[in-house]
């Protein structure tokens, strides 16, 4: 049975969250855990999809492999994030494989066990849509921030998210490798080492798995800059 910590971080999670709460610990106490170490397999792109999951510790990496054989990270998942909802709902196979980054815990909620229960609580399905709206207003996020930032603002956006600091300086540790980094910012890796490059003049320092902003504020602001501001001042 989920109990302590585990119950909470998974309370966390959108899909549980929108439950009521006896429901939601229903469905939780059917749920079973299991470690897994850096590097291995959750699932593959093409599985049926037999489990909903929790990250209970950890990072977990979502990706595609392309037609040229690249590997494309769709997302980056930790603590109390869930994924695999809404293929579960729907039905078919994954879109995307899973692998673990980082030595992680994860809870497993079997797919039949919610198709079951949401026949008599269609609040289950509810819950589900939710979820599975927070990951594509992610990927929404993750379209715009391509766009509308250059590499080294996509950069600051990902320092400034792992930072708890509203204000003045702050030590960040990379969760990940830098070329899960690139890949998770849609960049090449040595495009990456060019934007912590860049990113010096914005007071920020790279020291192995280390980053240090020297003023969060002034970073936030560099971040939040419109890449086009210097074309109308020209004009």
């Amino acid at each position: 049975m989920l109990e302590g910590s585990d119950l909470a971080i998974a309370r966390e999670a959108v899909l549980f969250a929108s439950l009521p709460d006896e429901l939601a610990d229903t469905i939780l106490q059917r749920a079973t855990t299991r470690s897994y170490r850096r590097g291995e397999t959750v699932f593959l792109q093409g599985d049926p999809p037999e489990s909903i999951f929790v990250v209970l510790d950890g990072w977990i990496k979502l990706f595609r492999i392309t037609s040229t054989g690249a590997e494309a990270v769709v997302g980056v998942f930790t603590k109390g994030r869930s994924f695999g909802e809404a293929v579960a709902f729907a039905g078919g196979a994954y879109p995307v494989s899973a692998e673990v980054v980082t030595d992680s815990r994860l809870l497993h909620v079997r797919a039949s066990i919610l198709s079951t229960m949401m026949r008599d609580r269609p609040e289950i399905a509810t819950a589900i849509l939710a979820s599975a709206f927070r990951h594509l207003h992610g990927l929404v996020a993750q379209l715009e921030q391509l766009k509308a930032h250059t590499g080294a603002q996509r950069v600051a956006e990902f320092l400034l998210e792992l930072c708890l600091r509203e204000k003045g300086s702050c030590t960040i540790t990379l969760p990940y490798d830098k070329t899960l980094i690139a890949g998770r910012l849609g960049m090449q890796p040595q495009s990456l080492s060019r934007a912590f490059n860049r990113l010096e003049t914005q007071g920020v320092k790279i020291s192995h798995n280390q980053a240090t902003i020297a003023d969060v504020e002034r970073l936030r602001e560099y971040m939040l800059q419109d890449r086009s501001a210097p074309w109308r001042k020209a004009e």
